[in-house]
């Protein structure tokens, strides 16, 4: 079985690149971020703390309830209150793939870090609690055996104390210098950082353990596991003593689930709480509407209501049934997930039918009711209907959808691959990467129903090295976690077009990784505007100011990224930028406000500091004030910094008004 690599690679500290950004804290501080920085960082950092609390826990409770205890911790690290910076700061470049660039990851790993070593210290003995551990029933769950070195170096980590092991893997998996683990140690409560040190740097551990190569192994990842049974002696003898009071149970509920329609043809449906004629209509597949085959090509708006319904299942008045009576009412055992600001109640009439049919182990039906559209899946073998489980309910807004977003939805998802559903009109699926411009498209299959073959969703819980995204009819398309993928577009606010010229093929290419920050937000459309160029200091070449807009089906949520792409190190030119601001729910880099101003430090070759700025062509002028003082006309600015320095930023208008920095 192919090694899963969810570690990232060591940083390299000695390179002359921009350091971490400003205003993150020293190492071993919790940075200074808010709860939606920190929970994209901890989904997307989410392998990598696993594997730092995984490795510092005290061995003694044995491996799988190391492996729960890891989770646990990474899972609480997320702090419950914004807490804002004590003033506006200039970020500094980061080093391309470096997590300690993040200063929402430099926050969660301090916290993890406190809460693994408090883990090792001795308490007090408690009254016996509940278990706070992730509960695994019938399951245990341990990571990948390695070979020889690597049980050796586990060996080597166990006769450590907690600090010396913290010391161990902050300096050679996280690639700290030996100052920068000792504060970061010293944060956490450690009385003797130097002492942890000391005796991580005497520990004797086999060849390859000091480059982070046996950190970063299988064995170590709490996030590629293999599972084994429980006693099945002990489950057997607890399931007797049991059956007596579950058969109580079955009888009572069979008797409450007799009066009319009952349970059984409506699947994982939760009983009928109301006689309500708008909503019996809702609930009969007879009553389901449903586009001619041709409706697309005389349709006045293509949308999703120009859909046909396609699928080998779309006759089955059973599973339609099954479908809208979960939708209307989910039972306990039914997960239901939706976009931001999507309601997930039932339809107020009968909704459109688009696709019924089966799909690799699955059975999916999808509707549209207008507003939403609406994913409807259960095992495909029926096993677990009855009983409220096997089945699932996905809600994602699409209302106001034109041909252009109304290209594709996803139907299912297996592991790592995606299959969607074309609308009528698209003839062509082409699989592109969007790290890799000048590679070739591959031919996407599609079938008759307009169903596609697998293909590859982007992956960035692990290192950013491709992003799969499908150019259907001109159209760039990609996955963001939801029912219907984001379109990608390059241009001005007001005019973006499609990305096709090497000019958009290369902004997304060095930009395409901040898609990670995206996930999850109910995205409807991303912008890229490139809306400066600035010559370096030095004579060391020009960099490009690239405005990254996300827009959302329901309007609010927006988010928008300031990213400064420099100029890309020899045999790398689509090497990633760096992200210089964020902001959410603003109109900046939108068309109600297309206009964008940004500022980095940015550190020379020869060691210099500068803070550069820029603004879209409608600034005037730049002021910086605060840790870094001075004045420029035009809309760029290059002044020289110290390292560490914050500053607010500023730009004037041609009419006079102002316009603060993203940040």
């Amino acid at each position: 079985m192919e090694q899963q690599q969810t570690a990232s690679p060591r940083p390299d500290r000695d390179r002359t690149s921009p350091g971490p950004f400003v205003g993150a804290g020293e190492p071993g501080v919790d940075g200074i971020i808010d709860v939606e920085q920190a929970e994209a960082a901890l989904v997307e950092h989410y392998p990598r703390l696993v594997r730092l609390a995984y490795l510092v826990l005290p061995p003694g409770d044995g491996r799988g309830r190391r492996v729960l205890a890891a989770h646990a911790v990474v899972q609480r690290a997320l702090p419950h209150r914004s807490t804002p910076a004590p003033g506006p700061a200039i970020p500094a470049q980061g080093a391309d793939g470096d997590p300690t660039a993040d200063p929402g990851y430099a926050a969660l790993r301090h916290r993890v870090l406190k809460a693994a070593l408090a883990a090792g210290r001795p308490r007090r003995r408690l009254p016996a609690l509940p278990p706070l551990l992730p509960q695994v029933w019938g399951l245990r769950l341990f990571p990948r055996a390695g070979g020889a070195d690597e049980l050796a170096l586990d060996q080597a980590l166990s006769a450590l104390s907690g600090p010396g092991r913290a010391a161990f893997v902050l300096r050679d998996l996280e690639g700290l210098t030996d100052r920068e683990t000792a504060r970061l140690l010293e944060g956490a409560g450690v009385a003797g950082p130097q002492e942890a040190l000391d005796e991580a740097g005497r520990a004797e551990v086999p060849a390859g353990s000091r480059d982070g190569s046996l950190l970063e192994s299988v064995e170590f990842d709490p996030c590629a596991l293999q599972a084994r049974p429980t006693d099945l002696i002990r489950r057997r003898q607890h399931g007797r003593a049991a059956l007596a009071a579950g058969a109580a149970v079955v009888v009572c509920g069979a008797l409450l689930g007799l009066p009319g329609d009952g349970w059984g043809r409506d699947g994982a449906a939760a009983p009928p709480y109301a006689q309500n004629a708008a909503a019996e209509a809702a609930l009969d597949p007879g009553r389901l509407t449903a586009a001619p085959a041709s409706a697309w090509k005389d349709a006045a708006r293509q949308d999703f209501s120009a859909w046909p319904a396609r699928g080998d299942r779309v006759g089955d008045k059973a599973l339609l049934r099954r479908a809208l009576a979960v939708w209307a009412r989910p039972g306990a055992g039914v997960p239901v997930s939706a976009t931001p600001g999507t309601p997930t109640g039932p339809a107020a009439g009968p909704p459109q039918l688009l696709f019924a049919g089966a799909v690799d182990h699955s059975v999916v039906v999808l509707f549209h009711d207008g507003l939403r559209v609406v994913r409807y899946a259960e095992a495909a073998d029926g096993e677990g209907r009855e009983a409220g489980s096997g089945a699932a309910l996905d809600f994602a807004r699409t209302d106001g959808a034109a041909a252009a977003s109304s290209s594709a939805l996803v139907v299912n998802r297996t592991t790592g691959n995606i299959r969607y559903l074309t609308a009528p009109w698209v003839t062509s699926v082409h699989l592109v990467d969007l790290l890799k411009p000048d590679g070739e498209d591959q031919q996407v299959g599609i079938d008759a129903g307009g169903l596609t073959d697998p293909v590859p969703m982007p992956r960035p819980e692990q290192k950013c090295t491709t992003w799969p995204a499908l150019r259907m009819g001109g159209r760039l398309l990609t996955d963001l976690g939801e029912l219907a993928p984001a379109r990608l577009t390059y241009g001005t606010p007001r005019n973006p077009g499609e990305v096709t010229t090497p000019q958009a093929r290369t902004a997304w290419a060095r930009g395409g990784c901040a898609l990670a920050a995206m996930r999850g937000q109910g995205v409807r459309t991303v912008n890229s505007w490139k809306f400066a160029q600035q010559p370096l200091p030095g004579g060391a070449g020009s960099a490009d100011w690239v405005c990254t807009r996300a827009e959302t089906w329901r309007g609010p949520g927006s988010r928008t990224l300031a990213q400064f792409l420099a100029p890309a190190p020899g045999g790398r030119p689509y090497a990633p930028g760096t992200v210089a601001a964020r902001a959410d729910d603003s109109p900046a880099c939108g068309p109600r406000a297309p206009r964008a101003l940004a500022g980095v430090l940015w550190k020379a070759a020869g060691g210099r500091w500068w803070l550069l700025g820029a603004g879209s062509e409608k600034v005037t002028s730049l002021e910086a004030t605060g840790g870094v003082r001075g004045q420029e006309p035009g809309r760029l600015m290059a002044v020289r910094a110290a390292a560490g320095a914050r500053a607010r930023l500023t730009g004037r208008l041609a009419d006079g008004s102002t316009v603060e920095a993203l940040r």
